[in-house]
C-alpha cells in the first residue's frame, strides 16, 4: 500500500485545471467520471457548516402517497422533506 502524503501543500496545476473544457476531458474505466456523492464528501471535506439538523417528528399521510415515495427506493423520507420544502420556498 502506498504512504499518504502528509503535505499540505498542492502539486496540482490549478490554472490548467480551470481552464480545462468539458469536451477535452477524458474518462475511462480507471477514470471514470465522478459520482455526485464524492464530490459533495469532497466539499464536506473542505470545512463547510454541516446542514442544521432535523426534527424529529410523527406525520400522518395516506398509505398510497407512503408506498409511493418508499416505492422509489431508499431515502423516501429525504425526499419528502425535499417536496415540503419545495412547497415552502414556493409560498414565498
Amino acid at each position: 500500500m502506498k504512504k499518504s502524503s502528509s503535505s499540505k501543500i498542492s502539486k496540482t496545476d490549478w490554472p490548467r485545471v480551470r481552464d480545462l473544457k468539458d469536451r477535452n476531458i477524458k474518462t475511462s474505466a480507471e477514470h471514470p467520471e465522478a459520482e455526485v456523492k464524492h464530490i459533495v464528501r469532497g466539499i464536506v471535506r473542505q470545512g463547510l457548516k454541516p446542514v442544521s439538523p432535523k426534527a424529529s417528528i410523527s406525520l400522518r399521510v395516506d398509505s398510497d402517497v407512503l408506498e409511493w415515495f418508499k416505492s422509489k427506493g431508499p431515502g423516501y423520507q429525504t425526499r419528502i422533506n425535499a417536496v415540503l420544502k419545495a412547497f415552502k420556498d414556493a409560498s414565498l
